[in-house]
């Protein structure tokens, strides 16, 4: 499991691997930690982590290891934990004696109460069963532990068009391609449900208005084309007013992210 965003995906057509170490998923990563704001968001999870000098804490889906080894360097006894063997490979290598796991977010490689943070960036929506993680995530974290969830709502995608009722049914259709793509806008009452207490959620939107995000666009198409949403030469004209207003510096599209985060009681 890595920490990426399936929307990232549709920015990159390569899925091959360099010396079987960094695969395409790795690059994207790295292409979504250089995004505007994204070091930013990564700081104020860590201040919502509250460790003390020399906690223990854990980070789900760690993909290339950035966070952990951040953590690390913010005085915690950071663990990487991801379910992919050439993320835990590779971000061994990139980060040098930081603690990178191979582990499945639902049974993790961690004792009871172990760790006092768990930190999860954009897993939940990836997993069949978010429950069982957060299931998981309380018997692993200590009592007075912190829990921060970060997550994207994949039907809140804002995108600036001529022709609102396609960009919604294409959003949707985008949406419908994802695991679990509502689990953001349900994880303060998934939490409460479990029985965590101090439950807070913010949102932080991540805009864009250059055509860097134009090969997200394409994704985007391309799933409405295969999903038959309302026709090809539609959705192809959809596509190119959207280049157009990108050559014109007239593209819009808002990112909002969730972030929860909550105390084990």
């Amino acid at each position: 499991m890595s920490t990426l965003s399936p929307m990232l995906a549709d920015m990159s057509n390569e899925h091959a691997t360099v010396e079987n170490e960094d695969p395409a998923l790795l690059r994207l990563l790295d292409t979504a930690d250089a995004l505007p704001g994204a070091a930013m968001l990564r700081a104020w999870t860590y201040e919502l982590l509250r460790p003390a000098p020399g906690a223990a804490v854990v980070d789900v889906g760690c993909g290339g290891g950035r966070a952990v080894a951040e953590l690390v360097e913010r005085g915690a006894n950071a663990i990487g934990v991801d379910a992919d063997p050439r993320m835990v490979a590779a971000a061994r290598r990139r980060w040098p004696g930081t603690d990178v796991r191979l582990g499945d977010a639902a049974d993790l490689p961690l004792g009871d109460c172990e760790v006092h943070g768990y930190r999860a960036d954009k897993v939940l929506h990836e997993l069949l069963d978010p429950v069982a993680a957060l299931v998981e995530a309380r018997r692993v974290l200590a009592p007075g532990g912190r829990i921060v969830l970060v997550g994207q709502d994949w039907d809140t995608i804002v995108i600036d068009s001529a022709d609102p009722a396609l960009t919604r049914a294409m959003v949707h259709a985008r949406a419908d391609t994802v695991a679990s793509p509502r689990v953001a806008r349900a994880c303060r009452n998934l939490l409460l449900d479990g029985g965590f207490t101090e439950v807070t959620v913010e949102v932080r939107t991540a805009v864009f208005t250059g055509d860097r995000m134009l090969p997200m666009l394409r994704g985007l198409a391309e799933t409405a084309r295969a999903a038959g949403v309302d026709g090809r030469e539609r959705v192809d004209g959809w596509l190119a007013d959207q280049e157009r207003r990108a050559a014109a510096d007239r593209l819009f599209i808002a990112l909002p992210l969730f972030i929860t985060a909550a105390t084990r009681p």
